[in-house]
């Protein structure tokens, strides 16, 4: 299931698939913090492989809300959508057989292409990155959470530590710091403000808490205000491991 930005109906069938299709577990991810498994899909339309990350697997982390990462994913997916950027795969919260959890579509890619290799390639794509994560408030973007499908399509993967109202940016984009936004991501983070007075606002009110909603939309009127991306924050503002 081939899918670009621009690809917002295919998204919508996509999700539809994720939610309604059979889930068989295929194997389990290697060097994951939470449970994550490569799981498939099947249905009329075929067969595709999916990421499944069951809420019971979620490791307790001190600062955030337990059994709650995968709703975090959701909530990512929802924004992503909502600024027109397609950075978070089609993501559903459905049953499984390690019980409720967060599915979503797997992107074929090479682990070699990150953030740290592919950045002067997709410079004006890792601004939209740099201010989502700004907006979601991403605790963890590692450089192998960018990843490049065949197309040559970048997404973004892992937003489960997201949208805590605490600022807890961490990132390796770091680079347009200070810069200017640019009028491509102006626009699509005045769609967002405009899609959080209504359907999105309503998603994400069912997805984290209220505090936390309130905290997403002071980030975003802080970004336009500013008209330029954040500065790095705190002791240290980068993940670990940077990759």
């Amino acid at each position: 299931m081939a899918l670009s930005r621009a690809d917002s109906a295919g998204a919508r069938d996509v999700s539809a698939r994720l939610a309604g299709a059979s889930l068989e577990l295929v194997e389990r991810m290697p060097w994951s913090s939470n449970a994550t498994f490569l799981a498939a899909i099947s249905d009329d339309a075929g067969e595709a492989l999916v990421i499944y990350k069951p809420r019971r697997g979620e490791r307790p982390l001190w600062d955030f809300p337990p059994g709650s990462l995968c709703e975090r994913e959701m909530a990512a997916f929802a924004v992503s959508e909502a600024m027109g950027w397609a950075i978070v795969p089609p993501t559903v919260l459905r049953d499984g057989p390690l019980g409720p959890g967060m599915v979503q579509l797997f992107i074929d890619h090479d682990p070699d292409d990150h953030y740290l290799e592919l950045r002067d390639a997709h410079a004006d794509r890792f601004r939209e990155f740099a201010a989502f994560d700004a907006v979601i408030n991403n605790a963890d973007r590692k450089s192998g959470h960018c990843v490049k499908d065949a197309r040559g399509h970048v997404w973004g993967i892992d937003h489960g530590v997201s949208f805590h109202a605490d600022h807890k940016l961490r990132t390796v984009i770091w680079d347009y710091a200070g810069e200017p936004l640019s009028a491509a991501v102006t626009d699509g983070l005045c769609r967002l403000a405009r899609e959080l007075e209504g359907p999105v606002g309503n998603r994400l009110a069912g997805l984290l808490a209220p505090g936390e909603v309130e905290a997403a939309g002071a980030r975003l009127r802080r970004l336009l205000d500013s008209g330029s991306f954040p500065l790095p924050r705190g002791d240290y503002p980068y993940p670990w491991p940077l990759v």
